[in-house]
């Protein structure tokens, strides 16, 4: 099973970009997703941006991973 992690996009250049993920500045690959731009969101897995997603299903999956990290660390 693959989990993507929801992240926005701070910068871009031709082949990479730096990503918010949950507070971390991240950089990925952006070669699947030639067309995302700054302050886009993306989902993220393995170190790729896999697909643009809209900003109302990135911020509800943002919160569950932070629900999810919250209960880790109780």
């Amino acid at each position: 099973m693959c989990v993507g992690v929801p992240a926005k996009v701070l910068e871009r250049d031709e082949y990479t970009a730096v990503v918010d993920v949950l507070g971390s500045k991240v950089t990925v690959g952006v070669i699947m997703v030639s067309d995302v731009k700054v302050n886009d969101y993306v989902l993220v897995h393995a170190g790729q941006a896999l697909a643009i997603v809209d900003e109302e299903f990135a911020l509800v999956s943002m919160e569950e991973w932070r629900k999810l990290a919250d209960a880790r660390d109780s």
